[in-house]
């Protein structure tokens, strides 16, 4: 089976791919039957090979490939070597992801496919093909009320406005704050007056001063800054996640200005609501190398892996990532 996740909304297609996983098993078992690639570094031959192994003493093997869509895009697809032979890259990834046996489940995550992209269109008909835009307005407000009522409080509608203006569209954020105010309510209904209270930006300007600390290197500013983040009661999955979503957005900005798009189109792309957010964002892009913005994305990668195969714990994993990165000079 093909899953194919395509969206900015990171919140629910990592639920998504959760969901999936328990098809898989866990523990041991998961670990020995998971693979995970890069899409922009994976080839057609390696993913062929790892789709068609037989599970190890379980009915399913899970392939998870990020990026591999995106590879295509018209603005960033690279010509064929030579043009008229058995095809272009994008076929050969086709080719190799064409008769899947029934064993394999194969996840396709990227954050834009066009219509017109290639790979897209020649898989979607076999594929469980989603769609997770940012979710604004009415729908954002529906889906606070729902995640309230799931983590056992209630909320008034004044109270729901308001989460929904200071924090928008990031689902990661909101979620941890929805649980922060379910605790601080204590069994009564949320008000207007706790979100004023207890939700702010310091968490994600934290965010934005660790991913300056990372990529900037050579010092340990970055493990002083986690410590100081985790002992403020900071999850490990959320700051992951956001130094994911960071870095993501930096390098997705760094492609859009270099094809002269305006700042308020990349506002608009990105699903980028603060002001704050934006400026931020665009100096981050601005100051670091591409190299360097992709080498410490693809040991962020490394680390999600090493996490959801049991290798490490949230914590440790964190403060590994941070550690190395920090001290590193790499520039890829």
């Amino acid at each position: 089976m093909i899953y194919i996740l395509e969206g900015l909304d990171d919140f629910s297609i990592s639920q998504r791919i959760e969901e999936i996983k328990k098809g898989v098993g866990d523990g041991e078992m998961f670990l020995a039957n998971f693979n995970q690639f890069a899409g922009e570094k994976v080839s057609a031959a390696e993913l062929k090979a790892t789709v068609e192994t037989v599970p190890f003493l379980a009915s399913k093997r899970l392939v998870l490939v990020t990026g591999l869509l995106g590879r295509f895009e018209a603005a960033r697809a690279k010509k064929p070597a030579r043009a008229g032979t058995k095809g272009e890259e994008w076929r050969l990834f086709a080719e190799s992801m064409g008769g899947l046996p029934e064993s394999t489940l194969l996840v396709l995550v990227d954050s834009h496919a066009s219509s017109n992209n290639p790979l897209l269109k020649e898989m979607a008909a076999g594929a469980d093909v989603s769609h997770f835009p940012l979710i604004k307005g009415e729908q954002l407000k529906q889906w606070v009320n729902r995640r309230v009522v799931q983590s056992g409080g209630s909320i008034a509608p004044a109270a729901v406005g308001l989460l929904a203006g200071l924090l928008g569209s990031n689902l990661w954020v909101m979620a941890s704050e929805i649980e922060k105010l379910v605790l601080f309510a204590r069994n009564r209904r949320i008000e207007e007056a706790d979100v004023r209270t207890l939700v702010s930006n310091s968490q994600e300007t934290s965010v934005f001063a660790l991913v300056d600390a990372v990529l900037e290197a050579g010092s340990t500013r970055a493990e002083k800054l986690l410590q100081q983040m985790l002992q403020s009661g900071a999850a490990p999955a959320y700051l992951l996640y956001m130094i994911h979503r960071q870095l993501h957005l930096i390098i997705r900005t760094r492609e859009m200005k270099s094809r002269g798009r305006p700042d308020a189109e990349i506002r608009r792309e990105l699903g980028i609501n603060a002001d704050f957010a934006l400026r931020k964002t665009l100096e981050q892009a601005r100051r670091y190398p591409l190299s360097r913005v992709k080498a410490a994305f693809e040991h962020l990668l490394e680390t999600d892996l090493a996490i959801k195969t049991g290798k490490y714990d949230g914590e440790t994993a964190l403060n590994i990532l941070v550690a190395e990165l920090g001290r590193s000079d790499t520039t890829g």
